[in-house]
């Protein structure tokens, strides 16, 4: 299958597309380079790409492509607070427009990475992919604006596919600081804690990302009809747990780290558990990475490849990556190459 990955010099795309290389796919990377050299020791070997913002795709670059596997996005909730603008223009109107135009060139599967964070608030309790969505930020209300646009145009020739995915954890050469698992160990191992600035309590769902590659490969080999307009949600039951949990797996593998919950930001209203058991009963997907072992790869990594201060809180951080590159006069105030591919 000839398949297109937006957004493969990213930290999920960087994992992905061998898996998928492995899987038999023929793969094509397209990104706008914000990350490119954002690399944790040797860079990667680099699929057949396209150098462009998401913005400016069109339906013939899209042609002869039998899927898309749509990743490229502003990534977090900091920058999409920073941006919002500039979130729902790439986020959800860029991403409507390429499957619109991947449509029109005749692009049978869609995949959509989504997120677990569409579903907010939800307290203790389960969520299925049939809860409701309670989105607390621009960046999950962008996500849910995109599954809801896009499952408008599904048809007989259009099959799309919204994958949730758990937070992320686990080593990729082009690292990311700034989610919870990789930041704890991340921390840890340079200054020696394992800080948690919220009170703890927030249940979070976590994945590798090597599972959430896989579950992509698995929907482009499904048959067209178990994942025609689906929503699944991507991740494993025993990887929900309170981010105070999650940070006392960073005490059992870094060496003499302490344990420091500040507090100081206060409760964080997202909160939810998350049931992962459609995908398996209807894909036969399970992740089966732990949170244990996802830290012990993470300080394995952090040590072998010697993360660095500034590295860590500027390099692999989003929000402060972009800020660089527009102080740089790389990128304009919509967030736009000046020099693309530069």
């Amino acid at each position: 299958m000839r398949v297109l990955v937006t957004g493969h010099q990213g930290y999920l795309g960087t994992v992905m597309v061998p898996v998928l290389q492995a899987a038999g796919h023929e793969v094509t990377g397209l990104d706008s380079g914000y990350f490119a050299d954002c690399v944790l020791g040797a860079a990667p070997p680099a699929p057949p790409t396209i150098t462009m913002d998401l913005r400016d795709v069109t339906a013939a670059q899209l042609a002869g492509f039998d899927a898309v596997v749509h990743l490229a996005a502003l990534s977090n909730d900091p920058l999409g607070a920073l941006a919002p603008q500039i979130t729902y223009d790439i986020n959800h109107h860029a991403s409507v427009r390429l499957a619109r135009l991947a449509k029109q060139a005749g692009v049978q599967r869609f995949l959509y990475a989504s997120t677990c964070s569409v579903y907010g608030a939800a307290g203790d309790d389960l969520v299925t992919e049939d809860a409701p969505l309670r989105p607390l930020t621009p960046y999950a209300e962008s996500k849910v604006r995109v599954e809801d646009d896009v499952a408008a145009i599904a048809d007989s020739g259009f099959a799309p596919v919204f994958l949730r995915n758990a937070t992320a954890f686990g080593f990729s050469p082009r690292l990311r600081a700034d989610i919870v698992l990789n930041n704890l160990v991340g921390y840890a191992t340079l200054t020696g804690e394992v800080k948690v600035l919220s009170d703890g309590t927030p249940w979070r769902p976590l994945v590798h990302a090597l599972d959430i590659a896989q579950a992509f490969a698995t929907c482009l080999s499904a048959p067209v009809e178990a994942i025609y307009c689906r929503a699944y949600n991507v991740g494993t039951e025993k990887n929900n747990l309170t981010v105070a949990e999650i940070a006392q797996s960073v005490v059992d593998v870094v060496p003499d780290a302490k344990l420091v919950i500040t507090g100081e930001s206060g409760a964080d209203p997202r909160s939810y558990r998350v049931d992962f058991s459609y995908a398996r009963a209807e894909l036969g997907f399970e992740a089966q990475w732990s949170i244990p072992e996802g830290a012990a790869e993470l300080y394995r990594e952090y040590i072998e490849r010697g993360l660095t201060h500034d590295d860590f809180f500027q390099r692999y951080t989003r929000l402060a990556r972009l800020q660089a590159l527009k102080a740089a006069g790389e990128l304009d105030d919509a967030l736009r190459r000046v020099r693309i591919g530069a």
